[in-house]
């Protein structure tokens, strides 16, 4: 199957079964598919949905999100994970601002100079919104073209990676490009899935060498699995007479960086040290279930300590706060931190 009836083949499935109701694609803009496409990085469109629409509702533009403070972006992605991606969203909105009077670059290169958008992105914000042509290879697409070429090797290998883009180059048409962009994201997303494809709809099945050798699943070689190593850490979750939680800002990067949370110590030692270097009086403390957040790298096993801090210690100071629980401000929480403050709510003295 030569790349023509390729593209006409799948364009022909995009026209009769392609998604076209989904947000970002209402209103379409460089802006809302940009961050529809930072958002899709890892995380699955049902989950992305509400998040996007809400993002938008907030912050409706670039110069909105540029101007915008760090916690409310972060607040705004609190849940969604990888938050690196909502600081370069940030970083990448004021540049556009400054240096671009508020216009994204019209071309891959000027698109990619910018924080956290890769060659895939870029042609994806290009392609959809613009109308440029410019090949995409985000997971979907990775999936369909290694099934339909038997691309041996994982796609993180250098030299798999670089000849799925030599294919989504040679396959991506002149004509129709954005359509046909967001036909190969929905032919992987709906039909080209990882564990059970449905082949016998897919609109390219004539030409696929997957199929024909009757593996398709074979395709793409999944990463070599590591064992992945645990840590722990204790949590304390410091609440004062008036039921507030002590939290403190994280440095801008690294793990949850920017976010607001407990301390994170690495034992109890260290939190008697912690707690005496605070000038923290405790009036009682109670072990709360044990709680293990998943990393893309690791495991984290937190031990939550509820501590019960006597009036008149314990004062915030910058880049510290009290969070109150009743009355929530709009600030970025790490996802463990935001269950074990739900957790701890029923611990909140009612008012007199």
């Amino acid at each position: 199957m030569n790349s023509d009836e390729f593209a006409q083949r799948v364009l022909g499935w995009y026209d009769l079964h392609g998604r076209k109701d989904l947000p970002w694609q209402q209103g379409m803009t460089p802006y809302r598919v940009w961050v529809s496409e930072i958002m899709l990085q890892q995380t699955q469109v049902a989950t992305v949905i509400p998040y996007f629409e809400r993002f938008m509702e907030a912050l409706p533009d670039v110069q909105a999100l540029a101007a915008a403070s760090d916690d409310e972006v972060l607040h705004l992605w609190t849940g969604l994970g990888y938050y690196s991606r909502a600081r370069n969203l940030h970083k990448a909105a004021k540049h556009v601002v400054a240096e671009h009077a508020g216009e994204f670059p019209r071309s891959i290169e000027g698109l990619m100079a910018l924080p956290g958008i890769g060659r895939s992105t870029a042609g994806a914000v290009a392609s959809l919104s613009m109308g440029i042509w410019a090949p995409i290879l985000d997971g979907n697409v990775k999936r369909v073209l290694a099934r339909f070429g038997a691309v041996e090797g994982w796609p993180g290998e250098k030299k798999v990676h670089d000849r799925l883009w030599r294919m989504a180059e040679r396959y991506t048409p002149q004509n129709r490009v954005q359509h046909y962009t967001q036909a190969m994201m929905d032919l992987g997303a709906t039909l080209c899935t990882r564990s059970k494809p449905s082949c016998l709809l897919c609109p390219v099945k004539d030409g696929c060498e997957a199929r024909l050798l009757g593996e398709p699943t074979r395709f793409p070689t999944s990463k070599p699995r590591k064992v992945v190593p645990v840590r722990q850490c204790v949590m304390p979750l410091l609440m004062n007479e008036e039921g507030e939680v002590w939290l403190q800002r994280r440095p801008p990067s690294g793990l949850w960086g920017g976010l607001w949370c407990p301390p994170q110590l690495e034992s109890e030692a260290e939190l008697e040290s912690w707690l005496l270097s605070q000038a923290l009086r405790i009036e009682s403390r109670e072990p709360l279930p044990a709680l293990r957040h998943t990393f893309s790298h690791f495991h984290l096993d937190i031990q939550p300590l509820l501590l019960r801090v006597a009036a008149g210690t314990g004062v915030a100071e910058e880049g510290q706060v009290w969070y109150n629980l009743r009355q929530p401000g709009r600030i970025g929480l790490a996802a463990p931190v935001k269950k074990l403050l739900k957790l701890i709510e029923a611990y909140v003295p009612t008012p007199a």
